[in-house]
């Protein structure tokens, strides 16, 4: 689904677009149409794919078991908030590239992440042993 704007090249006539104004009967030939996409249906989707993760597959949570579960080549997909540490980001993609295995950057913070786990407490990343019901892994191959 997309979202049309309408953005006026003259800014006199600003006030009369925003309020629905038209000063002939066609339309204003001095504004230009610009489609925005969603993102929340994306954000809403990947949130309910991981409840089912949660609910059904097997996974890590937490810096130091995604290192162990990349160095034993058991995760078949990182998922890491966008706070992360920088120097802890790197090192997590660094490892993920070695055991070839996608990493996805969720588009919020650790808190969201936890949230979106189902746990009261923040995540900074989390890695997915077994998808479980969840056709996570098929629909996010990772931004690699």
């Amino acid at each position: 689904m997309s979202l049309l704007l309408l953005i006026p090249q003259n800014p006199n006539k600003t006030l009369s677009l925003f309020l629905g104004w038209r000063h002939n009967k066609e339309e204003d030939p001095t504004s230009t149409m610009v489609a925005v996409k969603k993102t929340k249906k994306t954000h809403e989707s990947i949130n309910n794919r991981l409840a089912l993760v949660m609910k059904s597959g097997k996974y890590t949570l937490g810096y130091k078991t995604v290192i162990d579960t990349l160095r034993n080549s058991k995760g078949k997909l990182i998922i890491i908030s966008n706070n992360c540490p920088p120097l802890r980001k790197s090192e997590i993609e660094y490892y993920a590239m070695l055991a070839k295995v996608g990493v996805h950057h969720y588009n919020g913070n650790n808190v969201d992440l936890g949230t979106a786990c189902g746990k009261y407490f923040r995540v900074s990343c989390l890695s997915i042993i077994d998808p479980g019901d969840s056709d996570i892994i098929k629909t996010l191959p990772g931004d690699q």
